[in-house]
């Protein structure tokens, strides 16, 4: 048994944070869902590199292009085949687990990450054109964002709530899905069949905070975060109030993590695999990172342990000036700004 299907069993999905036409069509997407990789993640920078690295596209590219497309439309045309492509793949997985796992996201344009109503509309329309029941919208969890959610979730839309690096704002995506779930209940929709993740970021916080910290307190607080994240999910979907929602069928939120490929080439490539695995959880990891977990990484439950020890070093964190809720605040607007420059450096070679 692989160790990919080990985590599997001790409650955690594995995804794959990369997509491409290669991947799927050379069956390698197929392989690594056969080791026990349960799903994909996609934004602007992994289509970006596709696009540019991969010769699968050059035809249909120059084609759209004398079909005088935008730019934008070349994009989705050839995103959302990926993606149909992709579910396709992952469909034997999302019907074996009922619809649990086996999902595929695509992200709305990050143009749009302040504009609740405009992100609802391009939601609705990329889920319509995908046209699979396993793919996932991923939306920025700004402000406007949990209004998109909300909405989204009450017309039965899976959603992958992106950009998370905020305990508090985190809950507040709890209470904006647990508000689209009662709105799907009062329409009369089918609860079970609704997907959320929530994607929690982790390597950008010790990339951030490790050149101000104490050696002993390196690479250790992202893990903390993420540690004290799932405390609140925890308390939060044990709550009497979520327990109504369960009883129509209703999932919880499935904590994500994310980045977990180290940035810092001084600490193991499976650092934010082997300390953040849980129940009912995911991790989305870029092909390096699976393959290291793969060849070297170890399955256990390490997710729930030393809580106590995580907590104490968040204060001591705190003790030296470090505010994680206004570094939260800046990683996600850094992390918008990045998927804009990588979506436009994506467009930029398609103009006719």
């Amino acid at each position: 048994m692989t160790t990919i299907k080990q985590v599997k069993q001790l409650g955690q999905q594995i995804w794959l944070d990369n997509l491409s036409r290669s991947l799927v069509q050379s069956g390698e997407l197929a392989r690594f869902l056969a080791d026990g990789v349960c799903g994909v993640t996609s934004n602007p920078a992994i289509f970006q590199k596709a696009f540019s690295g991969d010769a699968l596209y050059i035809p249909e590219i120059a084609t759209l292009k004398q079909q005088h497309k935008s730019p934008q439309e070349i994009y989705e045309t050839l995103a959302i085949a990926d993606v149909q492509a992709a579910c396709d793949v992952c469909r034997a997985e999302y019907d074996s687990t009922g619809g649990k796992t086996g999902f595929v996201s695509l992200e709305v344009s990050p143009e749009l990450s302040h504009d609740a109503e405009r992100t609802i509309a391009e939601a609705q329309r990329l889920c319509a054109a995908i046209n699979r029941p396993n793919a996932m919208i991923k939306i920025p969890a700004t402000d406007a964002g949990l209004t998109a959610l909300t909405a989204l979730v009450a017309s039965g839309i899976n959603v992958n709530l992106t950009l998370l690096f905020s305990r508090k704002q985190t809950l507040k995506a709890y209470t904006a899905y647990a508000a689209g779930l009662t709105q799907l209940a009062a329409n009369g929709g089918n609860l079970a069949q609704v997907q959320v993740v929530a994607s929690f970021f982790i390597s950008r916080i010790d990339n951030a905070l490790d050149g101000t910290l104490p050696e002993h307190l390196r690479g250790k607080i992202a893990i903390a975060l993420a540690k004290a994240a799932y405390q609140d999910w925890q308390d939060y979907f044990a709550h009497p109030e979520f327990a109504v929602l369960a009883a129509q069928g209703a999932h919880r939120v499935s904590l994500l993590w994310a980045s977990t490929g180290v940035k810092n080439p001084d600490y193991p490539a499976t650092l934010y695999v082997d300390a953040l695995i849980g129940e009912h959880t995911v991790n989305t990891v870029p092909d390096a990172t699976l393959k290291a977990f793969i060849a070297t990484g170890t399955a256990a439950r390490t997710l729930p342990e030393n809580i106590p020890a995580a907590l104490a070093q968040l204060a001591e964190a705190e003790k030296l000036g470090i505010d994680v809720e206004t570094l939260a605040t800046r990683l996600q607007n850094d992390g918008l700004k990045q998927f804009e420059e990588a979506f436009a450096k994506l467009l930029a070679p398609l103009a006719a």
